[in-house]
């Protein structure tokens, strides 16, 4: 039986969360990528998955709202707790607790599942504000990417919410 939708509402995202084509990843710096699944404008949410092929430091940053994590492939920890998040592994991120995400060499690819509301607010190592990330500057990410790439701007519109 086939469900029934409000007039009003949005329609359901159902995708495949490991793209086939590489250019549905978007490049965020060297040897890292995130693949948006939803951008809710409305909430300042974003649910994506972050790829990451290098090993070391990725960032230092906080959530002014709680983070939640699952990891798919690879594992990663926080220089600032003895924990590895490894494959399999649920992650809780409170709000206002600044870590620093590594990637231990061995791992040739770490993929995780990301729900963030807020923004992310990047540090530098005496906890100055160097940079940020919202729904909104990651939408202009993949809007940008998704024009370069061939995919079209409007590629990203499917996700957004």
């Amino acid at each position: 039986m086939q469900g029934t939708t409000h007039v009003n509402a949005l329609p359901e995202i159902a995708v495949l969360a490991i793209p086939e084509d590489e250019r549905v990843w978007v490049p965020q710096a060297p040897d890292v990528w995130f693949r948006p699944l939803m951008l809710n404008r409305m909430a300042g949410q974003w649910c994506n998955l972050l790829r990451v092929r290098k090993s070391g430091i990725l960032s230092r940053h906080l959530h002014p709202n709680p983070v939640h994590g699952f990891v798919l492939r690879g594992r990663w920890k926080y220089f600032e707790h003895a924990w590895m998040a490894e494959t399999g592994s649920y992650v809780f991120e409170p709000p206002g607790e600044i870590h620093t995400l590594w990637v231990p060499e061995d791992v040739e690819e770490m993929i995780t599942f990301f729900n963030i509301t807020g923004s992310m607010i990047y540090l530098d190592e005496n906890q100055r504000h160097i940079g940020y990330e919202d729904v909104f500057t990651k939408i202009d990410m993949c809007r940008a990417h998704y024009a370069a790439c061939g995919l079209g701007a409007d590629y990203v519109d499917q996700f957004i919410r």
